[in-house]
């Protein structure tokens, strides 16, 4: 479609038409396996992130509700309301901060959050694996399209406005809406559901884990509304009062969808930390791997964008995190667990840890740094250039463009089944596990997309 007639279609209306009429057969071969590949890393997170606190918490709620038609919540069994089982699989799935990530210079996020919806809405109507597969296609693109024109960074606008109503688009899709219910839907979710970023600065909350999980079960809550009869604002965008007067203060052209989709640009996450951090922990192993003896560091320099150390760098909290929310979302912290360990997951985000004044004198020797490369660069990756000064005076340094699990460094299947593995292996068992990723590497010929939750209960 031209950009001129673009521009005359109200922005709902092209994400509506959009998802009403994209065809499994109208997908990649790369984005078909894309999706596989999302799935099964988004499906080993959540069943990691199972007995977290937060995890607990969202399950405990959404185990005091049954439903006529009731949804399956990962790992324990339980059927719950549609909406609040995407609710507690969505908490699981963002708890680890270890699903992927999609990101741009002036928004982007967790597209992976929006599983939960997908799998909740999938079982509900009985949809198959194709369905799932292309479902997944349409959330991401519109995720991704809407990442790379709006610009809610710096604006106070979670990146949980624009995953509610991607993953409102292809539950939509697979709860059967007509083109006209999910433009309703679209006016429901969007006119009601703005986040705010505050959730995402300073000394973070549980909040974290909770924000787009609550996003996703807001969307299935409008799908079902507008499938009810329920109308919404068709002018929620363009109108006197709609999103780009007050909150973009300006209007958008949507780039062309699926030309190329956005899915291919996303991110696997090889740590267990926020996206900014990734490049960062990469060459603090490097430099480890080295040789580098932490006790004889004097000083951690790190040149990375102003976005990364808005977000991960940008307050005294990220140098002395009190909270496993703020650890993960800290590169001071993470670089000196990375340097004195070389690795980093759930264990050192608790107290022992938080507190241990010898990690803390190191992190006290990091200083961000911003680069006017990474910055010139992060449309496409977080460049890192890390360099440690040693007590004897020699430099070390390591620059990192493309992280491991970047797209343009992808991880194999191998590695992809080595990150599955040692999340699953925690709840379990080799068997189920093994199982369960055959499944997912052969999802198109799955005729129920509901068996995939059902084969990740946990064996009393």
């Amino acid at each position: 479609m031209a950009a001129t007639s673009r521009q005359q279609v109200p922005l709902a209306e092209q994400l509506a038409r959009f998802a009403a009429r994209l065809r499994y057969e109208d997908l990649p071969e790369a984005v078909v396996d894309a999706v596989k590949r999302t799935i099964l890393d988004t499906l080993g997170c959540a069943i990691g992130g199972y007995a977290t606190a937060p995890s607990r918490i969202a399950l405990k709620l959404a185990s005091e509700v049954t439903a006529a038609r009731g949804a399956t919540i990962l790992c324990s069994g339980i059927q719950s309301s549609q909406d609040l089982a995407t609710f507690a699989n969505g908490v699981m799935i963002r708890n680890l901060d270890f699903n992927d990530a999609y990101s741009t210079p002036i928004a982007g996020g967790h597209p992976s959050d929006s599983l939960a919806a997908l799998l909740s809405s999938a079982e509900i109507a009985a949809r198959s694996g194709r369905d799932l597969i292309l479902a997944t296609a349409i959330t991401y693109e519109v995720f991704c399209k809407l990442s790379d024109v709006l610009q809610i960074k710096g604006t106070g606008i979670d990146q949980a406005t624009i995953l509610g109503l991607a993953a409102l688009m292809g539950s939509c899709r697979l709860m059967g809406l007509s083109q006209e219910q999910t433009l309703d839907a679209i006016g429901i979710t969007v006119g009601g559901n703005t986040a705010l970023n505050q959730g995402r600065v300073g000394a973070l909350s549980d909040w974290k884990f909770y924000a787009t999980a609550e996003a996703s079960r807001k969307a299935i809550f409008a799908a079902r509304l507008a499938q009810a009869g329920m109308t919404g604002p068709r002018e929620i965008f363009e109108g006197s009062s709609g999103f780009f007067q007050v909150i973009t203060r300006k209007s958008i052209e949507l780039p062309p969808l699926g030309e190329p989709f956005g899915i291919l640009r996303s991110t696997i996450k090889r740590f267990p930390l926020g996206q900014y951090a990734q490049s960062v922990a990469d060459a603090a192993l490097q430099l480890r791997s080295a040789g580098v003896d932490p006790d004889n560091i004097a000083e951690i320099n790190v040149g990375i964008s102003r976005n990364a150390i808005r977000v991960m760098a940008g307050s005294p909290a990220k140098w002395q995190p009190t909270t496993r929310a703020t650890a993960d979302h800290s590169i001071p912290y993470a670089l000196a667990v990375l340097l004195t360990y070389g690795t980093i997951d759930e264990q050192f985000y608790g107290d022992a840890h938080l507190r241990d004044p010898k990690l803390l004198r190191l992190v006290g020797r990091v200083r961000c740094f911003p680069s006017e490369l990474a910055d010139a660069r992060e449309k496409d990756f977080h460049l890192c250039d890390l360099e440690l000064v040693l007590e004897s005076g020699v430099r070390k340094s390591a620059r990192v463009e493309y992280t491991r699990g970047h797209w343009r460094n992808p991880m194999s299947a191998a590695e992809l089944e080595e990150k599955f593995r040692s999340l699953a292996q925690r709840h379990l068992s080799a068997d189920q596990t093994a199982n369960l990723l055959r499944r997912l590497w052969s999802l198109e010929t799955l005729a129920e997309a509901a068996e995939l939750a059902k084969m990740t209960r946990i064996p009393s």
